[in-house]
C-alpha cells in the first residue's frame, strides 16, 4: 500500500511538474506585457486600475505553479547548512500573529540539536502550511506545540516513514488540537487539490507543499491523528555536518539599466520576444536566437563582445548548458545566466544546481530579469 501511494505520488508529480513548465512560459508573457503596459500608464489612468487587475491574477497563477512544482520536487532550491531551533526562534512572533489569540502557541526546542541542509525559506513555507493547517483545524482556539528533537532513524523505521537514509535525524513535530483527521483523509491529505474545505476556502495546495519541499529536501513526513483528538505532523531531516551557514546579503544593483551585449537563447516564442524587448528598454544589445545552433553561428559571426549569455536550459537539439560549454572557447570572458519553467532530470544532469552558474527562475517578469542580469554582469549572486 505504501508504495502503491508512493507511486501514485510520484505519478502525479509529474503531471503537475509537467503543467507548471508549459504554464510558465505562458505566465511570462502575461506578466512581462502587463508590468510593460503598467509603467507606462499614467496613475489615475482608468486602463491602469484594469491592467493591475491582470497582474494580480498572473501573480496568483505564479503561485499556483509554485506550489506545483514544490510538491512535484521540481522547484529551485538553495539549500544551506540549518540550525532549526533558530529558524524557528526568528518565526515565532508572525506565527504567533497568524495564529491568532484564541490558540495557544508552544515551542519546546531540544538543546544541541543537530543541524540539517535544506532551503531556509522552502523550511519557513513548510512551517508556515502546517500552522495554518492547524489553526484552520482548531476553529474555536486550542493549543499548537512546535517541537525539536534529534533522533535515530534505523533501517526498519526508515522503511515504514519512507525516509531515503537511516542515522541520526533531526525531527520537527506540530501537534494541534483541533479535530483530528479521519483515516480515509489521511491516506490522500497530501494529494495536490485534495481537500476538505469549502471550495472557496482552499486550493488543496498547502500540505502537497509541504510534502514536496520535505521530499526535495532529503526528509519524509509521518502524521498521526484521530477524529476529536487533534493531529500530529512529524517531519524528519537527516542530519549534516558542519556549522550553521548564515546567508549571505545578496548584493542591490543601483540600476537595472545598461549598454552590454547579451545573447538571448529560447526556443518559446513569445517569451523569446519579450524578454528581448525588455533587455532592450533597458538599454542592452540583444542578440537572439531560437536554440543553440544558431546562437553558436551568431557568436562566431558577431564582431564585438558579447557579455551574457542568457539560456533557457531544456531545448531541443542542444541544452543551455551544452550550449554555454561550447562558448566558452570562444567567448571565455562572457558571463552565463540559465532560465527555465522548472528544474528537471535534465538540468540536474547537467550540473545546473551543483554549480555556482546563476539561475533565474520563470516564470519572467521585468523586473526580475532586469534585476538579475544587473547583477550576474556586475558580478553579484
Amino acid at each position: 500500500e505504501h508504495l502503491r501511494q508512493a507511486q501514485k505520488m510520484e505519478a502525479v508529480g509529474r503531471l503537475a511538474g509537467g503543467i507548471a513548465h508549459d504554464f510558465n512560459n505562458v505566465l511570462s508573457v502575461i506578466l512581462s506585457y502587463s508590468e510593460i503596459l503598467v509603467a507606462d500608464l499614467k496613475v489615475g489612468d482608468p486602463m491602469r486600475d484594469d491592467l493591475e487587475e491582470i497582474r494580480r491574477a498572473g501573480k496568483r497563477a505564479a503561485e499556483l505553479t509554485r506550489h506545483l512544482l514544490m510538491f512535484s520536487r521540481q522547484q529551485v532550491l538553495a539549500p544551506r547548512i540549518l540550525d532549526l531551533n533558530e529558524l524557528l526562534a526568528g518565526m515565532q512572533k508572525m506565527l504567533q500573529r497568524l495564529l491568532g489569540e484564541d490558540v495557544d502557541l508552544v515551542f519546546s526546542p531540544k538543546q544541541k540539536l543537530g543541524k540539517v541542509k535544506a532551503d531556509p525559506s522552502s523550511i519557513e513555507q513548510v512551517i508556515m502550511n502546517l500552522v495554518v493547517n492547524a489553526r484552520d483545524a482548531m476553529p474555536t482556539g486550542g493549543k499548537l506545540t512546535i517541537e525539536t528533537a534529534s533522533t535515530i532513524v534505523d533501517e526498519e523505521n526508515r522503511r515504514v516513514l519512507g525516509c531515503r537514509k537511516s542515522g541520526p535525524h533531526v525531527v520537527l513535530t506540530v501537534t494541534d488540537t483541533g479535530v483530528g483527521i479521519d483515516e480515509a483523509t489521511q491516506s490522500r491529505i497530501f494529494e495536490p487539490f485534495f481537500t476538505t474545505k469549502a471550495r472557496d476556502k482552499g486550493t488543496g495546495l498547502g500540505l502537497s507543499t509541504v510534502f514536496g519541499i520535505v521530499e526535495q529536501s532529503g526528509g519524509c513526513v509521518n502524521v498521526t491523528s484521530k477524529v476529536g483528538h487533534g493531529a500530529t505532523f512529524k517531519i524528519y531531516f537527516p542530519c549534516e555536518d558542519g556549522a550553521a551557514q548564515v546567508e549571505r546579503p545578496s548584493g542591490v544593483a543601483t540600476t537595472s539599466n545598461g549598454t552590454e551585449t547579451i545573447l538571448l537563447v529560447e526556443d518559446e516564442e513569445q517569451v523569446r520576444v519579450v524578454a528581448r524587448g525588455v533587455l532592450q528598454r533597458h538599454g542592452y544589445t540583444v542578440l537572439d536566437a531560437r536554440g543553440g545552433v544558431e546562437a553558436l553561428l551568431i557568436c562566431e559571426q558577431h564582431r564585438g563582445p558579447i557579455d551574457l549569455l542568457l539560456s533557457d536550459v531544456v531545448m531541443p537539439q542542444m541544452s543551455g548548458p551544452e550550449l554555454a560549454s561550447r562558448l566558452k572557447g570562444l567567448r571565455p570572458e562572457m558571463k552565463v545566466l540559465f532560465m527555465s519553467g522548472y528544474t528537471d532530470d535534465s538540468i540536474v544532469r547537467h550540473g545546473v544546481l551543483n554549480s555556482d552558474i546563476a539561475f533565474l527562475q520563470k516564470p519572467l517578469t521585468p523586473s526580475a530579469l532586469t534585476r538579475r542580469v544587473r547583477d550576474v554582469l556586475d558580478g553579484l549572486r
